[in-house]
């Protein structure tokens, strides 16, 4: 079993010779690594095919195990909460930040950027009423072709509470899901082995297209937001991470790297979601926890884009020679922040949102989205990851709040002594029922030993 694990190691740094050779082709041959785009296009596509039923199993398996409703209520409430919070923070930070750097100083307005901007804007905008409404899917059959996740997490959580409501006749229906959710898994893990091709296509495509001269001209506002992203993530998530759950963010990111790499090869959070919710699970979150809050999360918790929502519109503003008032400032970036729900693991959804709220409160500073659309791509990874950060934090500190956690079990995943398996993407044998987690810390010993059974003869 030692050979096939050693692949998956294989696997990722084939990764990373496919971003380095898309970078050369890119710079080598910019007409033919322009036309390597569907390549990557498709890779991501294959992902976002199969987070839906991702996403309803590991709900459904999570609610449908709770014996009662009001605990997936109270996790819920309060990670809509924390959400919140972690939103406002970031659009803080990148306020201070952008109001400092002042990047679009100096710049000027093309007639070519200003159409690239006018192009961005057209149908960018969403009334919160046309959000609501998107919720609600067409059929149940819908919610899954339609690629929404909002809509997918709605229909998952009737299941999750219907089969709640009908207790142990509906404990067969749980099996099957749970069945369903292996065979998901191992659909995933056969699709991951495509990642070094889609990586290849989905840089080389972008470096072709952007070029060398863009990247001059724009840098202070992407090293900018690169360390704006970084700074959130290492001092503010960092130190909740280890004062409330006592985990070191170092240690967390490390366990989670391939998942990075996998989302700055593609530019989308949404490319690394369903393992996500199996990496918090096999780390020792609950499935109620993990279930509902990683998704959720998806939608709702924007931290990297509230940054890059933030900066953006100031680097505009300053570059088309109209800056922003402080209130101008805090009364646009909210609305942003509301109308971009749901649209969080997308890529390109963060400079549509932008032209969007600019079109709805300053229509004049429409054009100057042009601007940024040749960075965005790369501002697009640093916000997906920072995103993605925001995620797996919340999950570990939701996780503690609501002591659905192995605190032990995190320990010791996290010092490499209960490896993730890669082939199944499923961890069957950790952690006690949602409702005992007092108990769940028993198992931690048993799971270490299926896992080596497991190694040793699958």
């Amino acid at each position: 079993m030692a050979a096939r694990r050693d692949r998956t190691h294989y696997l990722y740094i084939a990764v990373i010779v496919a971003v380095a050779l898309g970078i050369l082709v890119g710079f080598a041959a910019p007409g033919v690594a322009v036309e390597l785009k569907p390549i990557g296009t498709g890779f991501v596509n294959l992902i976002k095919m199969m987070i839906s039923p991702v996403i309803f199993c590991t709900i459904v398996l999570g609610v449908g195990s709770v014996r009662k409703a009001a605990k997936v209520g109270a996790v819920g409430g309060l990670a809509l909460g924390y959400f919140m919070l972690m939103s406002t923070v970031a659009l803080a930070i990148g306020l201070v930040v952008g109001n400092i750097l002042e990047p679009g100083s100096g710049l000027h307005l093309t007639e070519a950027t200003r159409e690239a901007g006018a192009a961005q804007a057209t149908g960018a905008s969403e009334s919160t009423a046309d959000f609501l409404l998107g919720i609600i899917p067409t059929t149940i059959v819908s919610a899954f072709t339609e690629g929404s996740v909002l809509q997918t997490l709605m229909v998952a959580l009737l299941a999750g509470f219907a089969l709640q409501a009908m207790g142990s006749a509906g404990e067969p229906v749980l099996r099957g899901i749970g069945h369903i959710q292996r065979l998901v898994f191992r659909m995933l893990a056969m699709i991951m082995w495509a990642a070094p091709v889609g990586a290849f296509g989905a840089i080389a495509a972008v470096v072709g297209e952007t070029g060398l001269d863009a990247l001059k001209s724009l840098a202070i506002i992407m090293i900018g937001f690169y360390i704006t992203c970084a700074l959130f993530v290492f001092l503010v998530l960092g130190a909740l991470l280890r004062v409330i759950a006592g985990v070191n963010i170092f240690s967390l990111l490390k366990y989670l790297g391939r998942e990075f790499l996998l989302i700055l090869s593609t530019s989308s959070s949404e490319s690394a979601l369903p393992r996500l919710i199996a990496k918090m699970e096999h780390l020792g979150v609950s499935k109620p926890v993990v279930g509902i809050t990683v998704p959720t999360g998806y939608s709702f918790n924007l931290d990297g884009t509230a940054i890059y929502l933030t900066m953006a519109s100031l680097f505009i503003a300053e570059g088309m020679g109209d800056p922003l008032s402080i209130g101008e400032q805090v009364s646009l970036l909210l609305f942003m922040i509301i109308a971009s729900k749901g649209a969080a693991g997308v890529t390109g959804a963060g400079l549509a949102t932008l032209a969007g709220g600019l079109q709805s409160h300053r229509p004049e500073l429409v054009d100057g989205v042009g601007l940024i659309v040749g960075i965005d791509r790369f501002m697009s990874e640093a916000r997906a990851m920072t995103n993605f950060a925001g995620n797996a934090v919340a999950t570990v500190l939701i996780g503690t709040w609501t002591k659905e956690i192995d605190k032990g079990r995190v320990d010791e995943v996290l010092a490499g002594h209960i490896p993730f398996d890669e082939k199944t993407l499923v961890d069957d044998h950790h952690g006690a029922p949602a409702d005992a987690p007092d108990e769940v810390s028993k198992d931690v010993p048993e799971s270490r030993a299926t896992t080596k059974a497991d190694k040793a003869g699958v």
